[in-house]
């Protein structure tokens, strides 16, 4: 029943074992398709799992199937925000506070939300050029000067949309600043050393974007996401090197190979800079992984730490073996042998002294 699963899954989540959480969910969701509260809660462990993508979505099902949901607005706030989405998480919280006024949480995030708005809007003024377009239009050629009216429209027109990017060893990060446009509109298709970006408006002119890239791409690996202020474009590089531009160009054929060995030792080469020295996130984010893999826990601490790695590294048979005999056993029983659970129902095996009892609703 839904009911069992979505009980178990709550029992997951509370011993943090996420990813389990979120597949209990959406096994019950699977036979209560419209339980805005199992969306609610599954956009929750999204969110501790860092799926804000999906986290957003889960919340606005919930707020479609129950747009009182004051949570579910809370949840889609959060996740918005960690997406840098701030006018939409603003927006969300809002909505959420006047259904949750005694909630302090709602008034926190939406000032943050709004420190944050603030701090873009002084990057603007304050660095104008490195906000302009990537992109700017030619002169407009007015009919009169020698040109004929038809190519002076022509050269008139131009991308409307500016764009940047950052990279990692392993991939690059295109972001369109298209803001306010619906998925259905966009289409973004990857070649080899292709990317190629369309926005197709009813009643204006096509947007294009087409670059020809600095190197080689695995197109199956890309992806995109439309977001309501951006396009963001995720490409998977063929081969760990740096780009020195995004657009290919002869002057900039010379690749440097980036070293992504996670030897200690080896460190990116530094460039003089009068800017401040920027925090290596993503080796930041390996010490802090390697940490909490090297943490020496005791009592519950160490099985939940222990569960955790099992399923996190576990394949789908065993991750199906650990699902079905968690929720059927009440919790008393995790199997990895799907061969062996597939085949019949598991029973409850308690501890000494103990007993299985179910919930009652």
């Amino acid at each position: 029943m839904a009911s069992d699963l979505e009980a178990n899954a709550k029992t997951a989540f509370i011993d943090d074992h996420f990813e389990l959480a979120v597949d209990l969910y959406t096994q019950a969701l699977s036979l209560d398709p419209n339980n805005a509260e199992l969306f609610a809660d599954r956009a929750q462990a999204n969110l501790k799992l860092r799926n804000y993508t999906e986290a957003v979505a889960d919340a606005n099902r919930a707020i479609q199937l129950d747009p009182n949901m004051a949570k579910a607005y809370l949840r889609k706030g959060n996740a918005c925000f960690e997406l840098e989405e701030y006018q939409t998480a603003k927006a969300a919280l809002e909505l959420g506070a006047t259904l949750a006024p005694g909630d302090s949480r709602f008034p926190n995030l939406i000032k943050t939300c709004m420190a944050k708005m603030a701090e873009e809007s002084s990057d603007i003024a304050d660095h104008p050029m490195e906000k302009a377009p990537t992109n700017t239009l030619p002169p407009v050629i007015q009919p009169g000067n020698g040109t004929p009216p038809q190519e002076a429209r022509v050269m008139a027109m131009g991308p409307r949309y500016r764009h940047e990017f950052y990279q990692k060893p392993e991939e690059v990060v295109v972001t369109i600043f298209a803001k306010g446009i619906p998925a259905k509109y966009v289409t973004v298709d990857f070649g080899e050393q292709i990317l190629s970006v369309s926005i197709d408006l009813s009643g204006e002119e096509p947007y294009h974007f087409q670059p020809r890239l600095f190197g080689k791409i695995i197109p199956n690996k890309c992806r995109y996401t439309v977001l309501s202020t951006k396009i963001e474009i995720r490409l998977v590089k063929a081969e760990p090197i740096h780009w020195a531009s995004l657009e290919f160009r002869k002057e900039n054929t010379v690749a440097r190979i980036v070293n992504i060995s996670s030897d200690s030792s080896t460190q990116r080469p530094s460039y003089p800079s009068s800017k401040p020295k920027r925090v290596d996130w993503d080796k930041l984010e390996a010490l802090v992984k390697k940490e909490e893999k090297e943490e020496k826990l005791d009592g519950d601490a160490a099985l939940n730490k222990f569960f955790r790695e099992i399923y996190q590294d576990a394949d789908e048979d065993a991750r199906r073996a650990m699902s079905k005999s968690f929720v059927e056993s009440n919790g008393t029983v995790l199997s990895t042998n799907w061969k062996e659970v597939g085949l019949k129902k598991v029973e409850g095996n308690p501890p000494d002294g103990m007993e299985v009892k179910k919930w009652e609703y």
